[in-house]
């Protein structure tokens, strides 16, 4: 057993001493609250009712601005005209009162006071006034010396104004001969004035021939969802989600040609200027080159890892741009089916594809609200536009002027190339999703909407002249009236439509119509342009 001690002894035998002999006192937690509070309030309550001292220059400057902002219509106005105010018995009687005093042998002291009385009329009449000036004279406090230190300081700057423009300014001429008083006058200037309107510059509409229905196709076995036209104006292509592609004469609408091969939706079409070829696109990543000589498949193009949605073909080069599910735009090599380049940035389905000789060569929008203008010789990107804040799912070039056209469900915008200069949305909304959207030599662009509306618009003005809601065919429901894609013939005098009902339709304009018979949609000028 240990002895009592051992607890106080250390290895060696040596006894430890303790490290203090004073008691410890326990405190509560509330109690080291309180003299946590109290430490606290002793540090930061005298300064607490002290207020910090005033900034003379900010305090000046804080008054001249409400001085200004609340007073300054009748700060500078001329003292009032005392003589229109004056009582003229008032008046009578203190010059008979001074006539008296002078004729009783008064002073002459007595008959000055008597006039300057009758002079001043209703001004000298104010009970308290003197003495009012005087207390305020003995009592003035520091605000008081303040705005007089304002209104001396604007004296001050207008006597300096005065002096500096004295010599060249024309004055206003009121006194006697021989004396010139420059008398001052108050102008204010308006924000009319100072800002002035100008007058509006925006382009009025031309007129254009409303355009009519003249032929409705049927063929196809379910929506319709791309259509091209023959360089040589003999034919057009469309392709359908029935997984077929049909060729079709463009004078009389007649069936000519009927190419299976995709497996799903043919999304795409575009036929080459300057080989025998036609391409396809599917929502089954496929990429196809078909030969129309023989009609059939010579060549695949593989790379996509989703389904592809829009195909353009570049009008100079041998290359193919396809954009798709995978947010990329592919630029493959049309010889060898290899991808010479892919174009990488949106950040979701790259929904259409314009391509031009001049540079940017690929124009690529997304449902990713962003349009992106691309450099095809360095792979990079020039340029994003991200105006609009919808998905953009169908773009125009116009076929003459070096501008863009994107269509959105918020809007449908212009914008000048190359370097993607915003210019203007056209004048009113479509208020649908925008699938189509087409461009002719006459100015006239036509873009069609999932709710199966058609709108014609003047390509200058961005007015909309005529809307247009064909019905769908029998057989078909009326949610079946949305329009995939449009295109002008190569004359630009028909305008061929397909659409959700699985038609296709043809239009054309009136050629009996005239600005009197037919004046289209009345045009009012913009008003309150968006800038973005």
């Amino acid at each position: 057993m240990a002895p009592p001690d051992a607890a106080m002894m250390i290895p060696g035998g040596f006894e430890a001493e303790p490290l203090s002999t004073e008691v410890v006192q326990k405190n509560s937690i509330r109690e080291l609250t309180l003299r946590s509070v109290k430490r606290t309030y002793e540090m930061f309550d005298g300064h607490h009712t002290m207020r910090p001292p005033l900034h003379q220059a900010s305090a000046k400057l804080k008054m001249a601005i409400k001085i200004r902002d609340d007073y300054q219509a009748v700060r500078n106005m001329a003292p009032p005209d005392v003589s229109a105010t004056r009582d003229p018995a008032r008046a009578e009687r203190a010059a008979a009162a001074a006539s008296a005093s002078t004729s009783a042998g008064g002073s002459a002291a007595a008959a000055a006071s008597a006039a300057a009385a009758a002079s001043l009329g209703h001004s000298a009449s104010i009970p308290g006034l003197e003495a009012a000036k005087a207390a305020k004279k003995d009592k003035e406090s520091d605000f008081s010396k303040l705005i007089d230190s304002i209104d001396e300081a604007d004296a001050a700057k207008k006597a300096a104004a005065g002096r500096g423009a004295a010599s060249s300014a024309i004055v206003e001429f009121k006194g006697e001969a021989g004396s010139i008083q420059a008398v001052e006058k108050k102008t204010y200037n308006h924000s009319a004035t100072l800002i002035p309107r100008l007058a509006s510059k925006w382009p009025k509409p031309e007129w254009h021939a409303p355009w009519k229905l003249y032929r409705v196709i049927s063929g196809h076995q379910g929506w319709v969802r791309s259509v091209t036209v023959d360089p040589s104006n003999d034919f057009f292509v469309t392709g359908s989600a029935d997984r077929t592609v049909k060729i079709w004469d463009l004078a009389s609408g007649q069936l000519k040609l009927t190419l299976t091969g995709h497996i799903e939706q043919v999304t795409g079409v575009a036929v080459s200027d300057r080989h025998p070829y036609m391409f396809t696109c599917a929502l089954d990543k496929m990429v196809k080159c078909w030969d129309l000589e023989y009609n059939k498949v010579i060549r695949h193009y593989h790379g996509h890892l989703s389904g592809v949605y829009s195909l353009a073909l570049h009008p100079e080069l041998d290359v193919l741009m396809t954009g798709g599910r995978d947010s990329a735009c592919r630029v493959w090599d049309m010889r060898t089916k290899l991808q010479a380049m892919c174009l990488t940035g949106h950040e979701n389905t790259v929904g259409c594809i314009a391509a031009q000789r001049e540079g940017p060569q690929v124009v690529t929008g997304s449902y990713d609200s962003t349009v992106k203008l691309w450099d095809l010789a360095a792979g990079k990107c020039m340029s994003t536009l991200t105006y609009h804040k919808k998905g953009v799912r169908a773009l125009a070039l116009h076929p003459k002027d070096f501008t863009l056209m994107s269509a959105s469900a918020d809007n449908i915008k212009k914008f000048g190339l190359p370097r993607g200069t915003f210019m203007h949305n056209m004048l009113s909304q479509q208020k649908t999703i925008v699938n189509a959207l087409a461009c002719n030599e006459d100015n006239v662009v036509v873009s069609g909407g999932d709710n199966g509306s058609l709108w014609f618009w003047d390509y200058k003005s961005g007015h909309c002249y005529q809307k247009a809601q064909p019905k769908v065919q029998p057989g078909s429901m009326e949610a079946e009236a949305g329009i995939f894609a449009s295109t002008f013939d190569r004359t630009g005098t028909r305008l061929i439509t397909v659409e959700a009902d699985k038609t296709i339709k043809m239009w054309k304009q009136d050629e009996d119509a005239t600005p009197e018979s037919d004046p289209g949609i009345m045009y009012h000028p913009p008003r309150e342009l968006r800038r973005f």
